[in-house]
């Protein structure tokens, strides 16, 4: 049906990783706001049910994982709203 396209070993390394391998994301990247944007609000946030179904927080953008509490706090320079809020729960289709 479709042609398969040839991917990079890192992407390939990195499609394949499990999300709990994943680096917490640090100070370089997260930053204190006292805003509506942070982590939690932000379009590449996301949670997935992990070991014990303990949630694990992530961060899509940066393939990394978010500390307990600081997705309600931080957040980071590629933060964006989410599609929900920018465009309605079911926009028109033109």
């Amino acid at each position: 049906m479709g042609v398969s396209l040839p991917r990079s070993m890192e992407l390939t390394a990195r499609l394949e990783t499990s999300v709990e391998e994943w680096p917490y994301l640090d100070g370089d990247v997260l930053v204190k706001t006292r805003s509506r944007k942070v982590c939690m609000t932000c379009h590449w946030f996301r949670h997935h049910a992990g070991a014990n179904c303990i949630p694990v927080l992530t961060c899509q953008l940066h393939q990394g994982l978010i500390a307990h509490g600081e997705h309600l706090t931080s957040r980071c320079q590629g933060w964006t709203d989410d599609m929900v809020r920018q465009k309605g729960w079911a926009p028109e289709v033109a």
